[in-house]
């Protein structure tokens, strides 16, 4: 089974993604485990949440990967929205040291492809996004980009409009899975 993940930073258009790759291959993704959290616990988050929040995200990819394992169905990309970058990024950011836990789940999972996703859409308003401001959304953006260029899975910078990071990234997707 190949893994994509999707990243950056908020308001970039990540679960949007997920959902037309997912419509696209007729195959599940795995949502951002944070928002349920944040939803369910307020947006006043301790360091500590942010390895609980890291853990749960491993655990909801577990989940879906098995499922999609067991699927009769022949098997295609699980579509992932963040992973333990995005936690790395989010526990440096805000409290600028990482949990080893995060750091060690980084190493050990392997994905197939990374689909960074560019600042270039309008910041959108919901009660869990923290950084509007464009200096912020710049730098969380290099942040993410000079992690992708120091890591060794292919990855691909989507940008654009909604229609341009689809096509992008089907584009990437399927190239991918024909060199399997």
């Amino acid at each position: 089974m190949k893994k994509i993940v999707i990243i950056g930073p908020e308001s970039t258009g990540k679960s949007t993604l997920c959902e037309q790759l997912s419509d696209h291959f007729g195959t599940p993704w795995v949502p951002e485990y944070a928002r349920e959290y944040l939803l369910k616990n307020g947006t006043d988050y301790t360091y500590d949440n942010l390895l609980t929040i890291a853990q749960g995200q491993r655990d909801l990819e577990d989940e879906y990967a098995a499922a999609l394992s067991k699927s009769s169905s022949p098997a295609g990309p699980l579509i992932i929205d963040t992973d333990q970058y995005v936690m790395k990024v989010w526990c440096e950011f805000v409290f600028q040291r990482c949990h080893q836990w995060i750091l060690d789940q980084i190493v050990e999972h392997q994905y197939d492809l990374y689909l960074l996703c560019n600042i270039d859409l309008p910041w959108v308003r919901d009660e869990l996004r923290e950084y509007p401001d464009l200096e912020s959304r710049k730098q969380l953006y290099h942040i993410h980009k000079d992690i992708m260029i120091n890591q060794s899975v292919p990855w691909i910078d989507i940008s654009g409009n909604y229609e341009r990071r689809r096509s992008t990234a089907v584009d990437a997707v399927e190239k991918l899975m024909r060199q399997s």
